[in-house]
């Protein structure tokens, strides 16, 4: 099915991914659940609970899957502003702790791991 969806967090493109978006959709890029609120027409930051729909229960986590009945995919939900932020700041974090596991961390040459590896062995 062809519709112009993009992942919330990376902006990938979900036209792979057929409507309705199941409860475990997941993005194919960078994993995170599709059927969470971060990906809802009415998620909105700026508005109390952060949901526009009054009727629809409160959801803690906005970037968990969830069961709400008034889910409904958006199409602009990718902001490029957010995720470069969002970017930055990983690479800071793995900068901070040396972290490989975070994207952008590639600052670390892996001898400085294998070193600390030996001191206990």
């Amino acid at each position: 099915m062809s519709h112009s969806l993009q992942c919330y967090r990376c902006g990938t493109s979900l036209a792979e991914l057929s409507l309705p978006l199941t409860r475990l959709d997941e993005c194919p890029s960078c994993s995170v659940y599709l059927h969470c609120c971060r990906m809802c027409v009415f998620y909105d930051p700026d508005v109390a609970r952060k949901c526009r729909e009054d009727d629809a229960e409160e959801v803690k986590e906005k970037e968990r899957a969830n069961f709400c009945d008034y889910f409904k995919p958006g199409t602009d939900v990718f902001d490029d502003k957010l995720a470069a932020a969002e970017n930055k700041a990983r690479g800071e974090f793995a900068a901070l702790f040396g972290d490989d596991s975070v994207e952008g961390s590639d600052d670390k040459p892996d001898n400085e791991l294998s070193d600390a590896d030996k001191l206990f062995k």
